[in-house]
């Protein structure tokens, strides 16, 4: 125990970084990835088409070869989009990554919703934007709530990934002090942590779910 007492600190030191990758993917990737699911399902060929191809390559792919791709393979073309800083490119490959879940899961929200409402709506003298923002999408996210809270309990965990670009957060500084002291213990003090996280956010979604719940 005293041992955890002296290592804890030093681990927490890179909970920032999980938690602000976390935080940044969940605001941007959420609202753009309603916005690629309007486009799946939109009447113009095209933007169904480049929507289609966007999910299907990013669903397709690791999330830790694409921040490869990102961070070695763009400036290698000459492409720089963050300089040499490392998390910005961790951000954005995160947000591209869970925009496409997200996106499929709104998708399989709005195609649940009845055209009923929606002709009923036209007939109202809605517009489009006015159908999507206060009839669908509304009805969309109470509908695909416990399927976001999973991708959202999944992020949680994946912000691991970040120790690969070299970047300091719990799980590698975990992994210099289990090379320092020869032992697992590190590992099961962030193997803790993620508990945590992940019950506080569970406990969270359910709060949440709760909140929007009705019946159908």
């Amino acid at each position: 125990m005293s041992y955890i007492i002296q290592i804890l600190p030093q681990i927490l030191e890179g909970l920032g970084v999980t938690m602000g990758t976390f935080a940044v993917t969940i605001v941007l990737s959420i609202p753009i990835g309603a916005l690629i699911s309007l486009c799946r399902v939109s009447k113009i060929s095209v933007l169904r088409w480049i929507s289609g191809f966007y999910t299907w390559v990013l669903r397709g792919t690791p999330l830790l070869l694409q921040m490869f791709l990102i961070f070695f393979g763009l400036p290698a073309v000459g492409i720089r989009l963050f300089g040499r800083t490392r998390l910005p490119y961790v951000f954005f490959a995160f947000i591209i990554n869970y925009a496409a879940y997200f996106a499929e899961i709104f998708r399989s929200g709005i195609q649940s919703v009845e055209k009923g409402q929606i002709e009923a709506a036209r007939l109202l003298g809605f517009s489009n934007a006015q159908i999507q923002l206060k009839i669908v999408m509304p009805q969309v996210i109470k509908r695909t709530l416990p399927s976001i809270g999973n991708e959202i309990i999944t992020l949680v965990k994946d912000t691991s990934l970040v120790y690969a670009l070299g970047i300091t957060e719990i799980f590698k500084i975990a992994k210099s002090i289990s090379t320092r002291d020869v032992t697992l213990t590190p590992y099961i003090v962030v193997g803790v942590i993620y508990l945590i996280l992940t019950a506080i956010i569970t406990k969270l979604l359910n709060q949440a779910e709760k909140k929007v719940y009705y019946e159908e």
